[in-house]
């Protein structure tokens, strides 16, 4: 059984910064990744960060330069770093593990992102 936490979402101001935390104990030694997902009112879900199992990254183009991912393995936590954020940013933002097999992966609850003036 594994239970992803998530937590870091809040209501800010544009330009300002959140870091968004997502806790799944034991992926880090099941080499697995971790995959940060968003979902806008009235919009489809969209991909918006990867960090492999070794590291690696990958980043949608609407983020990169402004969102940045870091882990600690020990913690089996990955972090999502947002700055300069947008109003555009806004939505629920959902992690998930990534195993390689779409039907053993987890899924978070999400924590919501509001970027207002």
């Amino acid at each position: 059984l594994v239970q992803l936490a998530e937590s870091g979402g809040g209501m800010v101001s544009p330009g300002e910064s959140l870091r968004l935390s997502c806790t799944a104990p034991g992926f880090t030694s099941t080499k697995s990744g971790m995959v940060w997902y968003r979902e806008a009112a009235g919009k489809t879900r969209e991909w918006v960060s990867t960090i492999s199992y070794d590291d690696r990254e990958g980043y949608a183009g609407s983020v990169k330069g402004r969102f940045t991912l870091s882990k600690d393995k020990s913690a089996d936590t990955v972090y999502l770093q947002m700055t300069s954020l947008k109003p555009e940013d806004t939505g629920m933002y959902i992690c998930k593990t990534d195993c390689g097999h779409e039907l053993l992966d987890h899924w978070g609850q999400g924590t919501q992102v509001t970027v207002s003036s």
